[in-house]
């Protein structure tokens, strides 16, 4: 009762926003956003030498703090506060490598010419390091 309570009498766009953020970083876990993005920047501002020690090391720790948080959301959704938590250490959006952010993916719901089959747009963007297109249309 006190859950559909808090939900109903707090406005439904946070709830949604808190929601939905928390959904997206427990699925840290398995996209390995921040992984990647650690041994990347280790490799770029430390030493290449310890990209796949010491930035393995703190991907696998930040990956596991963003699931925590959000675990955290997806259980606090309906209470606020509805801002994002510790957003001095954690972006509120995923993160990626800087040298390569997913696209759309390749289907008919976000291509533009669905009659003849052929558009742009990431094959598999859900799996890590993959960068095959159809297409390069942008």
């Amino acid at each position: 009762m006190v859950a559909l309570l808090g939900a109903l009498a707090s406005g439904c766009a946070n709830v949604e926003n808190k929601l939905g953020r928390g959904l997206s970083n427990t699925a840290e876990i398995v996209r390995g956003g921040e992984y990647r993005r650690s041994i990347e920047q280790t490799a770029l501002f430390e030493s290449p030498d310890q990209a796949y020690t010491t930035g393995a090391l703190h991907g696998i720790h930040r990956s596991l703090a963003r699931t925590g948080i959000g675990l955290y959301e997806i259980v606090t959704f309906p209470f606020p506060p509805y801002r994002p938590v510790l957003t001095k250490y954690f972006a509120p959006n995923p993160v990626y490598p800087d040298n390569y952010k997913p696209d759309l993916v390749e289907d008919s719901m976000f291509a533009t010419d669905t009659y003849t089959g052929f558009s742009g747009g990431d094959s598999f963007p859900f799996i890590p390091g993959s960068r095959f297109q159809i297409f390069e249309t942008r």
